[in-house]
């Protein structure tokens, strides 16, 4: 049995694939959870209790290494009523910060 190198360059393919697809995963669960906690402290309801990839870019760490930058959004509201956006701001697998929009205080 041999690998020609078009089967090398798709089984590589593959897994750069799959990699990136765990690394993402593991990624957005820790943006969840900066999002609930981050709505536990400003005393709001997280709604759906997940988050959604808005964008996806490069940016360069404090360090000077490239990683990407990924911007989540997520819903809450403060009385049932209004439903309003947040936003956790992720480089790598690190936050850098979580914002909520304006929204009226009952």
């Amino acid at each position: 049995m041999y690998f020609d190198i078009s089967s090398i360059l798709w089984l590589t393919a593959f897994a750069t694939v799959v990699f990136y697809w765990i690394h993402a995963m593991r990624t957005k669960e820790i943006a969840v959870k900066a999002a609930e906690k981050h709505c536990e402290f400003m005393q709001v309801q997280f709604l759906d209790q997940t988050v959604f990839l808005k964008k996806l870019s490069f940016k360069r760490n404090a360090g000077g290494h490239l990683g990407f930058m990924r911007e989540y959004y997520f819903e809450f509201t403060v009385s049932g009523e209004d439903r309003y956006f947040g936003r956790v701001f992720m480089l790598g697998n690190r936050i850098e910060s979580v914002n909520l929009d304006p929204h009226r205080i009952h």
